[in-house]
This record gives C-alpha cells, structure tokens and sequence, in this order.
C-alpha cells in the first residue's frame, strides 16, 4: 500500500469491539442525529412556512440549519452503519465524499456565520440603511458567496489530501474521514503542501474573526447606548446566540485542525472530533430558539397546525 491510488477503502475508528457496546454507540448517535434532524428540521420548516420569519436574520439561519444537517449527516450515518453491520471499513471514494462534504458544510456554515455577524451589525449599527444594504437581493448573494467559498475551498483540500501518496497503511484514526488523520497515513515529507493549505485555511479564518469581532465592539458599544432597558435586551437577545454558535464552532473546529502534535492521542483527537462535529448542528437551533420570540411563535404554530 505505497500509494492512496492502490487503496480501495481506509478502516474508521471502531467504537467498540462487543455486540453490546456496538449497540449503545449505535443508539446513542441515533438520539443524537435524530435531535439534530428534528431541530434543525423544526427552524427549517417554521422560517419557510411563517412569511413573518421571512427576513434577512432568518433567511440567513435557514441556511445554517441546512448546512448543519449536511454536516452531521455526513459523518454520523456512516458510523451508526458500521456499528450496527460489525464493521470499519469505508470505501476511498466514500472517504473522500466524506472529506469533501464536511469541509464543505464547515466552511461555508463560517462564511455564513461572518455574514451573519455583518447582518447584526448593520441591524443595530446602521438600522435607516437596513432595507438598502440587506435587500432581497444582497442577502441572496451573500449566502452564494459562503456556499461557493465552502465548495471551493473543500475542493482545493479534497484534491490536494488524496493526491498525497500513502506509505503508513489505511488505518484512520477517527471515526470518520479527517484531513489530520489522513494526513498521518502519508509519506514523509509529502503532506508539507496540504499543511501550507491548512494554514491558509486559518489565516481566512482569522480574517474573517477579526470582523466578527470588531462588529461585535461596534454592536455592544452601540447597545449599550440604547436609553431603554426594553431596547438593550432585545438587541441583546439577537445578537448572543450568534455569538455563543460562533464560539462553540471556532473553539472546537480550531482545536482539532490546529493543536500540537504533542497535545495529539487517540482520545483527545476523538473527543474534539465529537465536539466539532456533532455538538454544533445539534445545539445550534436550541441556541437560536431559546430566547426569541418570533421563532417559538412561529414553532407553536407549526406545532398546533399539525394537531388539528
């Protein structure tokens, strides 16, 4: 196996080796797929159907809970599948479908999530251009531009990870295909061009966190202007669930692609694998639906329509 051309599948990290413990990994990532479908799904359908809900904020958090589907659902099926059938193996293609998918939905969810930071600003820092700087239109092609940025940097990281040859065997550690972790099948020197292409990937990401951060400066230094109480709670309401999803996904996405080699073992990498992948597109619509009102209006309405 010198080559990733000769490879015709790689072995995932199998979470158990007894039928038992098989079984409750299998459940207890169905209750998780499941909680993010059901939620996700939930924002999806009350922002579509409630002509309310139809602005630029909700628009934009349409798009995230998508996105977030398409992320866990790349990873998670796969690896229920592989419990419940006894088995590690993924095919080459479906490893780098794998690859492909997630960087994909993770990229384009932090153009999203920089987009989304610009919305807020301008709602509350600018609100007489609101209409003008976020039509129908603008909004339209700022979501565009996050999914293209995400499709092309997914392609340029897919192509250049599987164009590495591959001299340590086919083992992935992890329990499911991860740049990193291919990363350490390859020969030698030979993954130096894909780590310049990491570090690339951060300096974006930095960018674009230096302007989530001086739009949240801009934010609270304009919400703490506001004279009534009533007003700073509500400008406060939308803007803090943008910001703990910002939080939770650049501290966990960050730790796994950018920790030391020294900070590496087989568990740390699995835990932070877990909470990059799994914990955002679960916790995000419970974030975002907690304390606004427009979307739980809109959710109970869903609900009762269903019932009659």
């Amino acid at each position: 196996m010198s080559n990733g051309s000769s490879l015709n599948e790689f072995l995932l990290l199998a979470f158990a080796d007894t039928r038992e413990l098989q079984l409750l990994h299998f459940s207890l990532f169905l209750g998780i797929y499941l909680a993010a479908l059901l939620g996700n799904g939930l924002i999806i359908t009350a922002v579509a159907c409630d002509h309310r809900l139809h602005t630029p904020m909700y628009f934009f958090l349409l798009n995230l809970s998508i996105l977030d589907l398409g992320s866990i659902s790349t990873t998670v099926p796969k690896s229920m599948a592989n419990s419940l059938w006894d088995t590690r193996a993924i095919s080459y293609s479906g490893c780098a479908a794998q690859v492909f998918l997630l960087l994909f939905s993770l990229s384009a969810e932090y153009s999203l999530l920089t987009v989304m930071a610009y919305d807020r600003y301008v709602a509350i820092c600018r609100p007489l251009h609101y209409r003008t700087l976020m039509g129908s239109r603008a909004c339209v092609r700022m979501a565009a531009a996050a999914w293209a940025s995400g499709f092309l940097y997914a392609l340029l990281h897919t192509g250049n990870t599987f164009s590495i040859p591959l001299c340590h065997g086919n083992v992935v550690d992890q329990f499911f295909c991860e740049v990193p972790q291919i990363l350490k099948l390859s020969c030698s020197d030979s993954y130096l061009r894909e780590l310049g292409l990491i570090v690339f990937g951060a300096c974006l990401a930095f960018g674009c966190f230096i302007f989530i951060v001086v739009s949240y400066v801009q934010i609270f230094t304009a919400v703490l202007r506001i004279p009534s109480e009533q007003g700073r709670h509500k400008a406060f309401s939308m803007c803090l669930p943008h910001l703990a999803v910002v939080s939770l996904f650049l501290s966990t996405g960050l730790f796994a692609y950018l920790k030391p080699p020294s900070l590496s073992s087989p568990a740390l990498d699995l835990v932070v694998s877990l909470l990059y992948s799994m914990v955002p597109p679960t916790v995000n619509p419970l974030i975002y639906s907690m304390r606004n009102k427009e979307l739980k209006d809109a959710l109970r309405k869903l609900v009762q329509l269903q019932h009659q």
